[in-house]
């Protein structure tokens, strides 16, 4: 694993040490990295997004399409 150090103000390292604590996780550094990671997530699917709605439309969605869905979508939640 690579290391970096960064400089933080003294209300934000506070901060950060305080969350870690609160959330459980084991130091600082653990909550950083999942704020990097949840960050990174993010912004995939930001991108992800952005190109589905550049995509053409391949099927028309009305409000019958939204109720077949719904139904799949309780079907699958009941098995």
């Amino acid at each position: 694993m690579s290391t970096m150090n960064i400089s933080l103000p003294e209300s934000l390292k506070e901060f950060a040490d305080n969350q870690a604590r609160a959330l459980g996780y084991g130091s600082s550094s653990e909550y950083m990295r999942e704020l990097i990671r949840k960050d990174r997530d993010r912004q995939c699917l930001r991108g992800l997004l952005f190109e589905g709605a550049a995509s053409p439309q391949s099927v028309r969605i009305d409000s019958d399409s939204f109720d077949q869905f719904r139904s799949r979508v309780r079907d699958t939640a009941h098995r």
